[in-house]
């Protein structure tokens, strides 16, 4: 088959979801591509391709599609690889794109776990907003407790990663104040823990989680996670808590 009937071939319309059925691309922890509830495997190539579109959101020409995926090689061969990606894939996954011979989207029908998650973090940061009841659930901790595709190298995925991560604990955060006012302290302990693993170093989340200590009454829980911060701080950066939380720590054992 000649390069141009193969191109002319991809671009196709392809088939349209069937009726009720659920596609479902996943990038939080890992890639994952659903159909309804059966997890589909797919080849490396195509795993970044879908896992790219479904992080850009929109629209995209192949030739910027081709050139960010396949960097390292001739416009040529990063076309070419793009062709191999679509024409590897099942009949199923096929069913998730929208391709034509200039650009390539998923369908808008595709869900996709990142784009939940953002606007639950997004959600949880209105300024003065009260949370609906299930966005302080465990499930919404469970939700902002994962890095996007932890294990690519690819700049344009660490990229994403990094916008993600600040996002998500900035949110957990918030969720952590919201349900320590609501005297949840379990949940709010729980939601601060999972900032604190995304970032053992950061004080906001070391604050909230002492701070959540101090509102269920428990000086000695707070004393304790405090020790433990600047000891990870100094060992690691050779810095010490900040003076406000310093502070904090004096009053509580005067």
């Amino acid at each position: 088959m000649t390069e141009s009937a193969a191109t002319e071939l991809i671009a196709l319309p392809l088939a349209k979801q069937e009726a009720g059925r659920e596609l479902r691309v996943m990038v939080l922890g890992a890639f994952q591509f659903a159909d309804g509830g059966s997890l589909l495997v797919m080849p490396g190539g195509s795993q970044r391709l879908m896992a790219f579109l479904a992080l850009r959101g929109r629209t995209v020409s192949r030739a910027a599609t081709a050139g960010t995926l396949w960097p390292d090689v001739s416009e040529a061969h990063a076309q070419a690889a793009l062709r191999s990606a679509l024409s590897r894939l099942d009949d199923i996954p096929r069913r998730a794109l929208q391709v034509n011979a200039v650009d390539l989207a998923l369908e808008q029908s595709v869900q996709v776990d990142i784009r939940e998650a953002r606007a639950l973090a997004n959600r949880l940061l209105v300024v003065g907003g009260a949370p609906a009841a299930a966005d302080t659930t465990a499930a919404a901790v469970l939700a902002l407790s994962s890095d996007i595709l932890p294990d690519s190298y690819d700049d344009w995925a660490m990229l994403e990663a990094e916008d993600w991560r600040q996002l998500r604990l900035h949110a957990l955060d918030a969720l952590a104040r919201q349900l320590s006012d609501d005297r949840r302290y379990g949940d709010a302990i729980g939601a601060a823990l999972a900032a604190l693993r995304g970032e053992p170093l950061r004080e906001t989340a070391n604050a909230t989680l002492i701070h959540v200590h101090l509102a269920e009454g428990n000086p000695s829980e707070a004393l304790a996670a405090f020790d433990r911060y600047r000891t990870l701080l100094h060992t690691e950066l050779g810095l010490d808590p900040s003076p406000l939380l310093s502070q904090l720590l004096r009053d509580i054992r005067a």
